[in-house]
């Protein structure tokens, strides 16, 4: 539990920051001006980051709840799989954003392609790289008794 509760200290700022200003941005004189494709942009981001901060912070409504909790085993394992949620979503709206702001910017080319490398980023270190190590732990475990 105490793990689980770092992780969500460290991703939930982000998220409630990111969604604060999202929840701002439409009300912006600049905001009327964009075009109709960088606002269903927009709509998919708010929407992909409002869904990881529900899913971020419902593990802990759902633990003041539940308390005292009975099935420790069984709400962290629910716990963890609403994080791996809330981080799928953090992970498209923050490609999103990326996406929007270097395409207000520089133009819609620059921001695809920016938008993409930070995907392929976010892909590479939250999701594969601990994908892969997790893969090769049995053999390494299998490797090291041997011995």
């Amino acid at each position: 539990m105490t793990e689980m509760l770092n992780e969500l200290r460290i991703l939930l700022p982000g998220a409630q920051l990111l969604n604060g200003f999202l929840i701002a941005l439409p009300f912006t004189s600049g905001f009327r001006q964009i075009v109709q494709l960088e606002k269903w942009i927009f709509m998919a981001t708010f929407l992909c980051s409002l869904s990881s901060l529900i899913l971020f912070t419902a593990p802990a409504v759902q633990h003041r709840l539940l308390r005292p909790l009975e099935d420790r085993v069984h709400f962290k394992d629910v716990a963890s799989k609403q994080m791996l949620a809330g981080a799928f979503f953090l992970s498209l709206s923050l490609t999103l954003c990326t996406s929007l702001v270097i395409a207000e910017v520089i133009g819609h080319p620059a921001g695809l392609g920016v938008g993409a490398l930070f995907a392929s980023m976010i892909l590479v270190l939250w999701w594969l790289y601990p994908w892969l190590l997790k893969r090769q732990r049995p053999i390494q475990e299998t490797s090291s008794s041997k011995q």
